[in-house]
């Protein structure tokens, strides 16, 4: 979930300029999603309160504003991505190749012991996973990757602010209840991981 250097600097810039309350329902929302949320919890429901009963008292806002940025800078040195906050992960069952017509492309997705690699195209998924397992054949040689341990054949599609994830013919029930338990166990996981996809 690594973030650039200039992705941290635009997001506190942009941080500068949002409104407190949206800046707090982001932050809210983004870290609802992580394991840090019981950290927070209590912090967040007390600057929520604060900005109700004082709601005219510009200094309130500012000093809130000030500690909400300071958390989200936090939260991105620890190496989340706070620009996810927004997406949301959703498993869809199976589709079949009729579904291009609403508008979902192929994907495969392939977990190794070191990190998550995908490739989208308008290839079969079989054709597209020996495409991307020749693509890791060098790391896999060199000892970067010791092994692949999943591969997923989807559909996916991007819907506003949605990442559907759906099973191909070529995903077994039990590979799809497998990666949809690590979706929802983890979202920012997968978002962070497929935020390429278009």
């Amino acid at each position: 979930m690594k973030i650039s250097k200039t992705q941290d600097f635009l997001g506190s810039i942009s941080e500068r300029f949002t409104d407190v309350w949206q800046l707090l329902s982001e932050t809210t929302q983004f870290l609802s999603k992580t394991k840090e949320f019981a950290h927070y919890e209590n912090q967040l429901r007390e600057w929520r309160a604060q900005l109700q009963s004082k709601r005219l008292d510009s200094e309130t806002h500012l000093r809130i504003r000030s500690e909400l940025v300071n958390l989200r800078k936090h939260l991105r040195l620890m190496g989340y991505d706070l620009s996810l906050a927004k997406q949301i992960l959703r498993f869809e069952g199976f589709r079949n190749d009729a579904c291009i017509r609403e508008g979902f492309r192929r994907l495969v997705v392939v977990f190794t012991d070191k990190d998550v690699y995908w490739l989208s195209g308008d290839d079969n998924h079989i054709n597209l996973a020996e495409y991307l397992e020749r693509r890791l054949e060098s790391a896999l040689s060199s000892g970067e990757i010791e092994r692949i341990h999943d591969r997923h054949y989807l559909w996916y599609k991007r819907q506003g602010n949605n990442l559907i994830l759906s099973g191909s013919d070529t995903e077994s029930k039990e590979d799809f209840a497998r990666l949809e338990a690590i979706g929802n166990a983890n979202p920012l996981l997968l978002l962070s991981k497929l935020k390429g996809l278009k």
